[in-house]
């Protein structure tokens, strides 16, 4: 068995002055149309820096034997509430108004950005409220209260998370974090590509998990600027392709919520935010079935002793099942979160017959 491997940590430095004119430019056109662009990803660094964990990158010999390829792994499973969701969260969160941060905010998550939204708001000393599926795992649920935070139910195959979230908020003058679709929050995922290229160097492929798109569109942000010519490929699962089909026919398909093992992309469509980025700066999204996302959660568990969730495994996936052309390439690999309790994990990857 080969161990992995923690590359050695480097010391931050956020570039939003490195971009160029170019950059400059194009981040006023997508401020006027509401995109978030690198520079918000710099800034975001900033927020975050000191409160949010700079995880580590992992390397396999295993995993580069089994590619033919150079795979560095972000580990987001070690990130502040067990997913990179925190850093969206909180940068969202610290970027409010004083006034209007002190009336608290409100979600809704099936669990990782119900815990991240938790757990800064915690931090920040103001109320949070989530809208949760009742069928969510329960370490998700019992994490997003243990933070502090008031925890709404409901039936994720027949009520509309976002009309019970409006309902809630607006008379108690709460702010809406949604879980993608909102400029900070994409900014906030995109620094953990942006800490992935300033450790392990420029990237031939950057591979991100797909749900409603923010970190794949946050990673493309800061792929574009930091590694001019990475291919950024998102993937979701097979049974949830609205991402796939959405970026084929050039226009956002709404798909019903899927039946998949990876709950965090459980998501019914991209936003309009994250598709704009996604058509843009992606080269493809794939699409991995619940098989092998099981597979590579037992591969991370036994190769790289790192736990590992359903929906934290799709870049991997992808990757490790040989559906990316990697050879003789370096490749970023997102390792999106851990969050799986610990009955479903020995279930999944549990002796095969």
């Amino acid at each position: 068995m080969r161990r992995s491997q923690i590359l050695p940590m480097k010391s931050a430095s956020h570039r939003a002055g490195a971009v160029g004119d170019t950059m400059a430019e194009q981040a006023e056109t997508e401020t006027a149309r509401g995109l978030p662009s690198y520079a918000d990803v710099a800034r975001a660094a900033e927020r975050i820096a000191g409160i949010a964990h700079r995880t580590p990158v992992l390397t396999s010999r295993t995993a580069d034997a089994q590619t033919g390829a150079k795979l560095f792994f972000k580990a987001e499973n070690l990130q502040r509430g067990g997913a990179f969701k925190f850093r969206g969260a909180y940068n969202a969160i610290s970027a409010l108004p004083e006034a209007v941060r002190a009336r608290g905010v409100l979600s809704f998550s099936s669990g990782n950005h119900a815990q991240a939204i938790a757990l800064a708001s915690q931090l920040l000393g103001i109320p949070a409220t989530i809208v949760m599926p009742s069928d969510a795992p329960a370490a998700k649920i019992a994490a997003t209260r243990g933070y502090g935070a008031e925890v709404v139910l409901y039936d994720r195959y027949s009520q509309d998370r976002e009309a019970l979230g409006r309902e809630l908020a607006e008379p108690r003058g709460m702010t809406v974090i949604p879980p993608f679709n909102h400029p900070d929050v994409i900014a906030g995922q995109g620094t953990l590509a942006q800490e992935l290229i300033e450790e392990a160097g420029p990237l031939d492929v950057l591979v991100a998990c797909l749900g409603g798109g923010g970190q794949l569109a946050g990673c493309a942000l800061a792929a574009a600027a930091l590694s001019p010519g990475c291919r950024v490929i998102g993937v979701e699962p097979e049974a949830g392709n609205d991402g796939q089909r959405s970026f084929r026919s050039g226009a956002i398909v709404t798909i019903p919520v899927p039946r998949t093992i990876a709950d965090g992309a459980q998501s019914t469509a991209l936003g309009d935010l994250t598709f704009a980025i996604i058509r843009r700066e992606v080269a493809d999204i794939l699409t991995v079935s619940d098989a092998q996302l099981v597979a590579t959660m037992r591969f991370f568990a036994e190769r790289m002793k790192l736990l590992v969730e359903p929906t934290g495994c799709l870049a991997a996936a992808a990757v490790l099942h040989g559906l990316v052309d990697i050879k003789d390439k370096r490749v970023g690999v997102v390792i999106s979160g851990g969050n799986v309790d610990l009955a479903t994990f020995a279930h999944l990857v549990g002796p095969t017959s």
